[in-house]
């Protein structure tokens, strides 16, 4: 099963230094059937850029939480066995988040697939979206322009030997 693991560059860089995603359960996106349901496409590749979404939301939220973190969303997407990851967790303000499910132990991230992270032109509206959360999360609808406004940037495709260099230099 492919999941979708969010993070920051600062946390991207501990994994690289301990060579492990997560410690213990951590929450991750994949393909479920909430998220099928949600989405409502049977496009396969079209469910698994949703689930990259909602990690890469939940990375902005990551970052909203440490603000002396480079303001670029990262997402690693790593395969686990089926076994590995169970939807259906109830956590905190977001409780029904169509995608989230939790990984029961940490993962080598020499088994990643690929890092996702904003370019650099994306920075100033990811800090704005990082900064206009709360209120988003409150029913603010100009909040929610903005945070949405992170979302008109791709993330970028790096194979897993980039992570050295995009630790390195902050990507």
């Amino acid at each position: 099963m492919r999941v979708y693991v969010p993070l920051t560059l600062p946390a991207l860089a501990e994994a690289h230094k301990t060579g492990e995603l997560g410690s213990g359960p951590f929450v991750a996106y994949a393909v479920t059937p909430a998220l099928r349901e949600w989405y409502v496409s049977e496009d396969v590749e079209e469910l698994e850029y949703a689930a990259l979404g909602q990690a890469a939301l939940a990375s902005l939220r990551r970052l909203a939480a440490d603000p002396g973190a480079a303001r670029r969303r990262v997402v690693v997407a790593v395969d686990v066995p089926d076994g590995a990851a169970s939807a259906g967790r109830d956590r905190g303000p977001h409780p029904s988040v169509p995608g989230e499910v939790t990984v029961a132990s940490s993962v080598p991230l020499a088994k990643a697939a690929a890092v996702h992270i904003d370019a650099d032109d994306a920075e100033q509206d990811v800090a704005a979206a990082a900064q206009a959360l709360a209120a988003a999360d409150g029913g603010d609808d100009d909040a929610q322009s903005v945070v949405d406004g992170a979302d008109d940037h791709e993330l970028l495709w790096y194979a897993t030997q980039e992570i050295p260099n995009l630790v390195g230099r902050g990507a």
